[in-house]
């Protein structure tokens, strides 16, 4: 997460990271509905063109039903522009306590649930990885160490505990400096609303509210209009202030804390990578909204009048619970890959990240499995405007050997807005990291409740390209996984001199600097070379 100076740190309230990526525009613009749907030449927006490719190309021809696994906090299957595109696991016979397709999972008719136990209990929040590797070492190399003593394997641990304390230090000291700010600003803004709403008799305040009070009013009341004003001239509401809140809040008192450790409801061995018996059939979890939001872009329905029209129009979304609030756990990426593996997933969304992976040689070890069984991995590459060529972030399609995973695909995200704010100031990027750019800022798509909201953060712009991969895998089913890669990265609309601002920065930089492609992915010229590609087989 990115530390603002502090004269412009009040801005950062509406540049924060919410919890498994979702970041608050503060722009009084707005994009077009529909935008990342749309075409360039006939909408003036870098959508995908998912709409000309379904009307210019799709209209008359069929396709197979594939499934998508979302790795993420939940999905709510029963939103109404999701729930006929929910996975079924038909081997199974619901809620009848019994492993009918002996897959080790009891009743998972829609998915599993990772992060829960066989009382239908769960976990919400979580720690972050740091602090748990730090307070793990802390406990061994807080003591003064004589490193002359020390083995060589314990060498390495001191010198990680060091790299961790540092880290973890500073993590500390930017989550109390801003939290503190956010938080405080909260309070007075309830403050200030309690005392306007009580003095006008209204529930809510408009600027038309604000109008009525003047220069003959208490002190008290004129400082309360003046809070107001700076949230809405920033063109923000309570809604996204109190998001805010609730994330500082919660890094508080669970991010940063050395000794909170929730994972003794679920009752596993944390540390056994290879323990796969824990969790429960409950997929939506306490808190589905961000799992919701990157279901629906994949796949809400397009064939109703209701909502959205996410991109691809035969999917079923298989749901697989691993997202707590905080940091995931590499025991439950690892388990999640393969039972969407195992249950035949095609395409895996994975819209989570963070900076330390305890437990990556397992990580690898299963994005190997999903390689050899076929099936596409599609990760968000991170909203903290960094050079992830540089800068560690997990999981990642490099292994430890230094060789990569060919069925990996990366994702930073871009705007609605053109050049020079093309690129999503928050994403991150990497000339050899990230292979490619799509749609990721103010995406209207589902959440809990069949409601619908914006969000915006690379954990949008990946589900545009694993609902391209579906499409593509849908429609042209005798392509393996590397020509689908090939395709979406091949066919993607090269920018690559397009000046843009370096994501984080006002500098200009080529935009073919930032990912492996130059480009951003496009469902209609995907489309026009997968039929070239399936014509050529067909003529040899």
């Amino acid at each position: 997460m990115n530390i603002i100076s502090k004269l412009s740190l009040i801005w950062f309230i509406f540049l924060f990271h919410v919890a498994n990526a979702q970041y608050l525009e503060p722009s009084l613009e707005h994009a077009p509905s529909n935008w990342f749907n749309l075409d360039f030449l006939d909408d003036k927006v870098r959508g995908i063109s998912t709409e000309k490719a379904y009307k210019d190309i799709l209209r008359t021809k069929k396709s197979k039903p594939v499934i998508v696994a979302i790795i993420d906090s939940g999905v709510d299957i029963l939103h109404e522009d999701l729930c006929n595109k929910i996975w079924v696991n038909t081997k199974e016979i619901p809620n009848n306590g019994i492993d009918d397709d002996n897959n080790g999972y009891v009743d998972d008719i829609h998915g599993w649930d990772f992060l829960g136990n066989k009382a239908g209990e769960d976990i919400a929040k979580e720690s972050l990885e740091i602090t748990r590797e730090f307070a793990r070492l802390q406990k061994k190399y807080q003591a003064k160490v004589d490193v002359e003593k020390l083995s060589a394997n314990e060498k390495e641990e001191y010198n990680l505990y060091k790299k961790y304390k540092q880290a973890y230090e500073s993590k500390v000291s930017e989550v109390k400096e801003q939290g503190t700010f956010v938080i405080n600003l909260y309070h007075k803004f309830i403050e200030a609303k309690f005392s306007l709403c009580k003095h006008l008799g209204v529930k809510d305040i408009t600027k038309e509210e604000l109008s009525k009070i003047g220069s003959k009013d208490t002190e008290e009341l004129k400082k309360a209009k003046r809070v107001f004003e700076l949230i809405l001239d920033l063109g923000q509401d309570e809604a996204k202030l109190r998001e805010a809140f609730e994330y500082y809040d919660t890094q508080l008192n669970y991010g940063i804390n050395l000794t909170y450790n929730p994972r003794d409801l679920i009752g596993d061995d944390v540390n056994n990578i290879h323990d796969r018996n824990y969790g429960n059939n409950e997929v939506k979890g306490p808190d589905a909204h961000h799992g919701t939001h990157v279901a629906g872009i994949v796949a809400a329905n397009r064939n109703n009048d209701l909502g959205i029209a996410g991109v691809a129009d035969n999917v079923q979304i298989m749901v697989v619970r691993a997202l707590p609030d905080g940091d995931e756990r590499d025991k439950d990426v690892v388990n999640a890959i393969l039972y969407a593996v195992e249950n035949g997933a095609k395409v895996i969304n994975m819209s989570f990240g963070k900076t330390v992976s305890p437990q990556k040689s397992a990580v690898d070890e299963a994005v190997k499995f999903a390689q050899s069984k076929g099936v596409l991995l599609i990760h968000a590459a991170g909203n903290e405007n960094e050079d992830i060529d540089t800068k560690e972030n997990y999981p990642t399609k490099r292994f430890l050997d230094g060789s990569e995973a060919d069925n990996w695909i990366e994702v930073g995200a871009t705007s609605w807005m053109q050049s020079p704010n093309t690129v999503a100031e928050f994403s991150n990027y990497g000339q050899k990291t990230v292979d490619v750019f799509a749609p990721g800022v103010d995406i209207q798509s589902t959440v809990v409740g069949s409601k619908y909201e914006d969000l915006s953060g690379t954990s949008m712009a990946a589900p545009v390209v694993t609902g391209l991969a579906a499409l593509l895998i849908s429609y042209y089913p005798e392509l393996d996984y590397k020509q689908i890669k090939q395709i979406i990265l091949e066919s993607s609309i090269k920018l690559t001199q397009l000046k843009v601002a370096r994501p984080g920065s006002s500098e200009l930089i080529e935009f073919g600097k930032l990912s492996t492609s130059g480009g951003i992915v496009n469902a209609y010229e995907a489309v026009k070379m997968a039929e070239k590609i399936k014509e050529n087989t067909t003529k040899n």
